[in-house]
């Protein structure tokens, strides 16, 4: 599959940094450094746009190292990019940290992960076919 895109950021295209990686690393457009205070959360741009096919679509998720490292995360995770969104992609990000998180020009902000999705039809029904579970729900299955 091939996706076309444009960059107006000075970064190099996102790229997966390893071989069996998911996700590709997305760098921030900024020309200045931003600092986001605890719980303060802002839209990050990357200078990027991308054209997607016809039943796919663009997850941007966070990257492990910055959430555990300096609890920074994109806060509408995974923030989802439609196959037909033109424009440019932004970054929700959220410092849960207890203090200042800097986020310098050209920094691995997130990640990509592009996904093939269905829109089924839904039928409404009056009863839903039994399980072993049923109406079980969070914390139904065990602690262990």
């Amino acid at each position: 599959m091939k996706i076309h895109i444009i960059n107006k950021s000075n970064n190099a295209l996102p790229k997966y940094e390893s071989l069996q990686a998911a996700g590709m690393d997305i760098r921030c457009n900024i020309s200045e450094a931003v600092t986001l205070q605890p719980l303060e959360r802002r839209l990050i741009p990357t200078g990027l746009y991308i054209s997607l096919p016809v039943g796919y679509e663009a997850q941007i998720r966070p990257r492990s190292g910055l959430a555990l490292k300096r609890g920074l995360t994109v806060l509408n995770t995974p923030g989802t990019i439609d196959s037909d969104y033109r424009g440019e992609i932004g970054v929700i990000l959220i410092n849960l940290s207890g203090e200042a998180q800097t986020i310098t020009p050209g920094e691995r902000i997130c990640q990509m992960v592009i996904a093939r999705h269905e829109q089924p039809e839904l039928v409404e029904v009056e009863v839903l076919d039994e399980t072993a579970r049923g109406e079980g729900g969070f914390g139904h299955s065990g602690s262990n």
